[in-house]
């Protein structure tokens, strides 16, 4: 059974782009914690998700965030077999850890998400306009 409201599936949509009705200021939806919340052991995301079958525990929500053993250990190359992140919010770094070992927290992962370095420069403009030559 597919869950259809309008108007609730709507305003959530909007909601979670940042552009819904919030008293809040500066209020993101934080992809990451939504995660571990609803699926803390990552098993939703290993279903639908083939290539980050080798990751095991919450690490998959932020699979390039691991050392680059872990990876090569689960068979993941970033950028190859499984992308790079287009932008890595601020806030997620609270919930991705540095575990030694590559060991996951219960919770997810604590410490500083890595921006890639060929898109540093970038401006989420580059991502959205139909000229790719910059």
């Amino acid at each position: 059974k597919v869950d259809y409201d309008v108007c609730s599936n709507y305003g959530n949509w909007l909601y979670s782009a940042g552009i819904g009705n919030d008293p809040r200021d500066n209020r993101k939806f934080n992809m990451i914690k939504q995660g571990l919340d609803y699926d803390g052991n990552g098993d939703y995301i290993r279903l639908w998700v083939p290539e980050l079958q080798g990751i095991k525990g919450a690490d998959v929500h932020s699979p390039w965030a691991l050392s680059s053993a872990a990876l090569s250990q689960a068979g993941v190359t970033l950028g190859e077999t499984y992308p790079e992140p287009v932008v890595t919010a601020p806030e997620w770094s609270r919930h991705i850890s540095q575990r030694p070992g590559g060991s996951p927290h219960p919770r997810g992962r604590r410490g500083p998400a890595r921006t890639p370095a060929q898109h540093k420069d970038r401006g989420i403009d580059f991502y959205f306009s139909r000229k790719k030559d910059v």
